[in-house]
């Protein structure tokens, strides 16, 4: 299960919201070995495609080395679906190369009828998809 707080979970439908109709996408840093998110950082989608999602390679270099000066875990990556539901491709299972990781997946699209956007999170390990519960909280 992911527990993620109210204002990161807001912050990630506000990025996914504020790039469509791109694809938005970014990482929630939390410190190592906690698999707690704390650090929201939204990253510029390299592609710039609203099908499509790519992190800079020189961004995600810096991102890492950030990461492991800060003792911390990607423990969040997220990206946004501006068409579809939000469920993994098959080349975000390609891309899922962090099997601590959450994968949260933020629609855009009314695609279901309940609503502007849909949050949903995922792991991906050896390209197995497992849907998991999302808790928000005000706080931890």
């Amino acid at each position: 299960m992911l527990t993620i707080t109210q204002a990161l979970h807001d912050q990630i439908v506000a990025h996914s919201r504020a790039d469509h109709p791109d694809e938005a996408c970014g990482v929630v840093a939390g410190p190592a070995g906690t698999g707690r998110p704390e650090r929201f950082i939204p990253m510029l989608n390299a592609a710039r495609s609203p099908t499509f999602y790519e992190f800079d390679s020189g961004d995600l270099l810096k991102l890492y080395r950030e990461l492991d000066d800060r003792d911390e875990d990607p423990v969040i990556i997220y990206h946004s679906h501006t068409a579809t539901e939000a469920y993994p491709s098959r080349t975000d299972v390609t891309y899922a190369n962090e099997p601590g990781a959450h994968y949260v997946l933020v629609s855009t699209a009314d695609i279901d009828g309940a609503g502007p956007f849909q949050f949903r999170s995922y792991r991906i390990v050896d390209g197995e998809i497992t849907e998991e519960e999302v808790q928000v909280v005000e706080a931890y």
